[in-house]
């Protein structure tokens, strides 16, 4: 299972948090080509442009917002969104109790990641940014998550338990 990008939004719909992870591919170092988005596959799609960090994660939580609502209109206030899946990635999401939106995309073959999602909150999320006191507890004009341990410790669970299972 490969993970591609990881973010975080919190009860205010700003992205705190964002991380990106592309696979390496094979391109020639001559390349003058722009930044481009990666496949499923590994192969580097030139196709479309790609867009600015910022678009990216309004792109991800619009989504989320929005099919969470169809969710919630169709099945009732009991049914939750967990994740959905296209021909390039699969997007997994997991609400805290405290309305932190937690979204991860990965590959297409990956299986549910809720509890990935869980433990990275309860394991890191809430141990290195929450129980920080340096830490904002609100995260005012889009200033986000800025921790050193929190970074490493996200990085190694995603290189050891997550993309170890590949």
């Amino acid at each position: 299972m490969v993970v591609y990008s990881f973010y975080i939004f919190d009860r205010h719909a700003d992205c705190i948090y964002k991380r990106r992870w592309l696979p390496t591919a094979s391109t020639p170092s001559n390349s003058s080509r722009p930044v481009s988005e990666a496949t499923t596959d590994g192969n580097v799609a030139r196709s479309r442009k790609a867009l600015s960090a910022e678009d990216d994660a309004k792109l991800i939580f619009g989504t989320v917002f929005s099919l969470r609502n169809m969710v919630r209109k169709l099945g009732g206030e009991d049914d939750t969104f967990l994740s959905y899946r296209t021909s390039q990635y699969k997007l997994h999401y997991y609400e805290t109790p405290t309305n932190a939106k937690f979204v991860m995309l990965t590959d297409t073959k990956s299986g549910s990641m809720r509890i990935a999602l869980h433990q990275i909150y309860v394991s890191i999320y809430v141990e290195y940014v929450v129980k920080n006191p340096l830490s904002p507890v609100e995260h005012p004009g889009g200033i986000g998550v800025n921790n050193e341990l929190f970074e490493i410790t996200l990085e190694q669970f995603v290189d050891r338990v997550l993309n170890a299972t590949s």
